[in-house]
């Protein structure tokens, strides 16, 4: 009976991972998507515009599929607010304004660093375990990913040198923002479920982003009306997959085997956006990228692999 039980939860674990691993590949996407975006959008703007689409998304899957919505007491619609702005309006608004000081390839070798600050932080803060194979998985992810992001552009800023702090303290913030909103989210995930506490997070967090597009002038009713097809596609991408789908099977991941663990996929992130630039934009994949990969693979694999019984370690 025993070993039907661990093997029901490896299989469990299995089907989190390819969950993960499939958000990430989503996320890398949004890459391709926000580059179509970006010399036709503003930043603030396509963020709204992404989440509003997110939020729409979900709220249309829970209204066919006819789940309730839950009734969050007055403690738990202070931390979905706290979600919100963390891990929607502030890290759009660091991602966004941290680019205007550093280049792309800069600034996600500094998300990259998200695994380790959430490992981290949940080893102060929560106690979670972080054996010394999870600290070199950690490693090997964090070198991995600055090899293929460091293979893909050798330029490290651009514009004024003096202002590169700026954007590096910018970007660091969205390290900051995702590491709250990944650590805090768990005990909500386990009262409201998965679903509930990723639609009103974003619900809240698309709210700040369009009160604050307002406040700067940058909703126009002419503008919307000139969206293209391309536009319109690439939003609906961000905002269906790269958010919705994407955050539910992600906070799941949270849910089931922990922040730290779930966190270490992000750090595949650089490694599907080059793969899908190679072959969707044509982008040249290199030996170095080939190998910093499969540094992240194994960093991921190092990461979840599961502690030895007590007994074999050593330990009574």
């Amino acid at each position: 009976m025993k070993s039907l039980v661990q093997s029901g939860s490896r299989d469990s674990d299995v089907t989190v991972y390819l969950k993960l691993a499939t958000v990430t590949m989503i996320w890398g996407g949004t890459f391709v998507a926000g580059r179509f975006l970006a010399d036709t959008l503003s930043p603030l703007l396509a963020a709204s515009l992404r989440f509003l689409l997110a939020s729409l998304a979900l709220l249309l899957f829970m209204a066919l599929a006819r789940i309730p919505l839950a009734r969050p007491t007055f403690r738990q619609w202070l931390q979905l607010g706290v979600l919100g702005f963390f891990g929607i309006f502030f890290y759009n608004l660091c991602f966004f304004y941290g680019l205007h000081y550093i280049n792309a390839s800069r600034a996600s070798l500094i998300v990259a660093l998200n695994p380790a600050i959430i490992g981290l932080a949940s080893w102060l803060l929560f106690k979670e375990r972080l054996s010394r194979v999870k600290v070199v998985g950690i490693a090997i992810c964090i070198a991995g990913a600055g090899v293929v992001i460091v293979s893909r552009n050798q330029q490290v800023f651009d514009g004024d040198a003096a202002n590169t702090w700026v954007g590096d303290l910018l970007i660091f913030g969205c390290v900051l923002g995702w590491g709250v909103y990944s650590l805090f989210s768990k005990g909500l995930s386990q009262t409201l479920g998965p679903l509930h506490t990723v639609t009103y997070s974003i619900v809240l967090g698309t709210l700040m982003l369009w009160a604050t597009s307002a406040v700067r002038g940058e909703v126009s009713l002419e503008v919307l009306s000139e969206l293209q097809v391309g536009q319109l596609l690439s939003l609906l991408y961000l905002g269906v997959l790269g958010s919705a789908l994407a955050y539910i099977w992600y906070y799941d991941g949270i849910r089931k085997i922990g922040a730290t663990r779930s966190g270490v996929f992000i750090a595949l992130n650089p490694l599907t956006a080059v793969m899908l630039g190679a072959l969707l934009l044509g982008e040249q994949l290199s030996l170095a990228m080939c190998l910093g990969g499969g540094a992240i693979l194994l960093g991921i694999y190092l990461c979840n692999k599961p502690l030895a019984p007590a007994s074999k370690r050593g330990i009574l």
